[in-house]
């Protein structure tokens, strides 16, 4: 198969299967039964068997400033939860590290309601993503792969609750369901002191996904980010597919009431590189449609675990571990101070809101410069 026919038949299968899993259009609104099935948000631009395409993790790390200081998560625990996992996991990571000059690492992996019977490519290619590039930027620290039977939201929470058990700091949740009526009663799998928990804000555009939108969780959004060749970043701007609202149903949390006065939460809360067309090398060697080896994905998936890598690193140094219910990242993003810790972006649309400065339903707060905001939040 051509690598231009196949990135096709990938976007058109995810377009169909996240409008129908994560409850776009006419299922916006209702009740969501815990038995319904969440996905990944992820995009493929291609499959590239013969080597890696995207941005390497030293672009990456050089383009968010995580090559200026030299903590590196050591003694942090990072919980990605998936449905399903992956077989190939460990062999995966092994041949990304190898390819990037990264150090090995053995991710540590939980089935808490037992092993799957089945593998399924898409959960295997997010599980890939996640852990590779949680590891790209937290290179010392261990991962937890923590993995769902199902993608039921059932299951998906209980592995949330089992990763929280093992003593994760960090929990990354690159999956969700348009928000429902009823969700606020969910959020205490989320309130957790000591542990912050991290998920995708969708890559349909405007609308609002749960668990983002969770006041307990940090919801990442997207960006398309512009390097040259040795990671110096040209622009970045809004997504067009960054998920991104105005909740129907939570109530405006107090830390965004300096940046906001609808009455309601908004999403997301931060952004990272997203678009597929700007995005990073993956190494599945797990059936994806018939493909395996390297694959250059994007969508909000991708901020997720790095996101969460980034709080790994602060509570490397910290004496007590960071929690989404101090919201530190909006206290120190204040008006006066957003500047000093993100990169405000300011252009771009998600198809219902622009990229305004400021906070906005796009990127939120914006995406991180590490080399700043990691030693605040150290000190926080």
């Amino acid at each position: 198969m051509k690598t231009s026919s196949h990135t096709a038949f990938s976007l058109l299968v995810f377009a169909v299967a996240a409008s129908t899993a994560l409850g776009q259009g006419p299922n916006i609104g209702r009740r969501h039964s815990m038995d319904d099935e969440a996905r990944p948000p992820f995009h493929i631009r291609f499959a590239a068997t013969s080597g890696p395409t995207g941005y390497t993790p030293a672009q990456i790390r050089h383009a968010y400033g995580f090559d200026q200081f030299t903590s590196t998560g050591a003694g942090q625990n990072i919980a990605i939860v998936d449905a399903y996992g992956s077989p190939t996991i460990q062999n995966d990571l092994n041949a990304f590290c190898k390819q990037f000059g990264l150090p090995a690492t053995t991710v540590k992996i939980y089935y808490p309601q037992g092993k799957p019977s089945t593998a399924n490519g898409g959960w295997a290619l997010e599980t890939s993503l996640d852990v590779e590039w949680a590891h790209a930027v937290a290179p010392q620290a261990t991962i937890l792969l923590v993995v769902a039977k199902t993608a039921s939201l059932n299951n998906l929470l209980g592995a949330v609750d089992y990763a929280v058990k093992l003593g994760a700091h960090q929990v990354s949740m690159s999956w969700g369901a348009s928000e429902f009526s009823g969700e606020s009663s969910y959020d205490y799998h989320f309130n957790k002191t000591g542990v912050t928990f991290l998920a995708s804000s969708g890559d349909n555009g405007a609308g609002v996904q749960w668990p983002a939108v969770s006041p307990y969780v940090v919801g990442v959004g997207g960006t398309t980010l512009q390097l040259d060749g040795t990671g110096n970043v040209l622009s970045e701007t809004g997504w067009s597919g960054s998920g991104g609202g105005t909740s129907a149903y939570v109530a405006e949390p107090g830390f965004q009431q300096v940046w906001q006065t609808s009455g309601k939460r908004m999403v997301p809360d931060v952004s990272y590189d997203a678009d597929p067309n700007t995005g990073f090398p993956v190494y599945d060697s797990t059936s994806y449609y018939g493909i395996k080896g390297w694959f250059q994905v994007g969508g909000t998936s991708a901020g997720s675990p790095q996101w969460a890598a980034l709080i790994a690193l602060a509570n490397a140094s910290r004496a007590a571990a960071l929690n989404a219910a101090d919201t530190p990242l909006y206290y120190l993003g204040s008006p006066s101070t957003l500047d000093l810790y993100f990169r405000d972006v300011t252009m771009g649309s998600n198809g219902g809101y622009s990229d305004l400065t400021g906070f906005d339903e796009v990127t939120g707060l914006g995406s991180p410069l590490a080399n700043d905001i990691v030693p605040a939040l150290i000190v926080y």
